[in-house]
């Protein structure tokens, strides 16, 4: 599994840096989009990853240096596919996309207006936000949110997500269930390897984090054990593996605890839309992998970050820590600092290098990896046991 940085700029793209993408891409080869801030078509297409491997993208708030990119994008993905007239009959792709309310309306009105035909069908399942991600001055631009009354031709029935609620009946202000199982099972499409959930996050929009847990998976069959005990492989193997029990000829029984070893832990990632505090969904992580946190800018700036919703290095090792986090991978930086491979300077320019100074600094001591993500930049999530890799 390996999370691909696309863009890591905030804002706007310059000739240094994209803006906000992330892609990760999973064990099997498909690809889950975080975020399309524009430009990313142009992006993905410098990197290894597959666009035609694109199934599912999460867009964390409705930003423009977080969705512009979007409808670009999935015309790219469509121009590209190179699939026969018989292919299609056979198996049309989808592709599914997640994020706020109001994402539906801004996908439709572009690629309707622009009469933009997509070889694949698309659905967009919107997030109901609570009454907590608005700001007071929310009213006084009126933006029509509403899903519309037409579809695009190539657009399938979404799913309104509403937020999770208590065992009291009352809303849960913090969460809101995109369980695949649950989610995809509405579908009729069979995934059992992963569960996501969304949580609000402190933004100036109604923003989202995405907390992804793999599912464990079982341990490894004792095979030597077994010869001994007189099981022959076949399918036996199988049904141990999946927890049940099996009776030799002779009577004997072989439960799954006496030849199968313990579960192997499934990773958790967590990966934040933009945030000057992502506290409210803290309590969905026990612990995790890897977080994906912005640092718009830099400690001295902590001021000007929360006056436009931002964080700074130290305020996401701060979260890091509080979910105990193995890495942190800090992006979403101003374009006031140059990425961290700029060989030239000018005078008085920064580099991402003094925010990741700060960052591990903050994390000093705790065990804990930090790292500013440039553009293009790739970290392979471990397995279970196993020594994370950068490119």
């Amino acid at each position: 599994m390996k999370l691909h940085f696309l863009g890591t700029g905030s804002s706007y793209p310059t000739t240094k840096r994209g803006v906000s993408s992330l892609a990760l891409q999973q064990d099997d080869g498909s690809v889950w989009l975080f975020d399309s801030g524009e430009g990313t078509q142009i992006q993905a297409q410098k990197v290894t990853v597959s666009r035609q491997k694109i199934n599912k993208i999460f867009i964390t708030h409705l930003h423009g240096d977080h969705m512009f990119g979007l409808p670009g994008l999935l015309c790219t993905i469509s121009s590209q596919f190179g699939l026969t007239e018989e292919q299609l009959k056979k198996e049309v792709p989808r592709v599914d996309i997640y994020g706020p309310k109001g994402l539906r309306r801004f996908i439709y009105t572009a690629l309707s207006l622009s009469r933009s035909p997509l070889i694949f069908q698309y659905c967009v399942h919107e997030m109901v936000p609570v009454s907590s991600q608005y700001t007071e001055d929310w009213g006084d631009w009126d933006v029509d949110h509403s899903e519309p009354s037409a579809t695009h031709p190539s657009e399938l029935p979404g799913v309104t997500i509403e937020p999770s609620v208590t065992e009291d009946g009352n809303v849960a202000e913090t969460s809101f269930f995109l369980t695949f199982y649950v989610i995809f099972h509405f579908f009729s499409i069979d995934n059992d390897e992963w569960c996501v959930q969304a949580g609000w996050i402190h933004h100036r929009v109604p923003s989202f984090g995405f907390v992804i847990n793999e599912r464990d998976r079982a341990g490894t069959l004792d095979k030597s054990k077994l010869m001994s005990l007189g099981v022959k492989p076949g399918p036996v193997y199988g049904q141990l593996k999946s927890g049940k029990s099996i009776t030799l000829e002779n009577g004997d029984i072989i439960t799954p605890e006496m030849v199968v070893g313990p579960p192997i832990r499934g990773r958790t990632l967590v990966i934040l839309g933009d945030t000057s505090d992502a506290s409210p969904l803290a309590h969905m992580i026990k612990s995790c992998d890897v977080v994906v946190h912005e640092a718009t800018h830099d400690d001295n700036l902590m001021d000007k970050a929360a006056e436009f919703g931002h964080s700074t290095p130290s305020q996401a090792v701060a979260f890091a820590k509080g979910v105990n986090a193995k890495v942190l991978l800090l992006n979403h930086f101003s374009q006031r600092y140059s990425p961290s491979s700029k060989e030239s300077l000018k005078e008085g320019e920064e580099t991402v290098a003094l925010l990741e100074e700060q960052a591990q600094a903050a994390a000093a001591g705790s065990g804990m990896s930090v790292q500013c993500a440039d553009d293009f930049f790739v970290y392979e999530v471990p397995g279970t046991g196993r020594a994370s890799m950068r490119v």
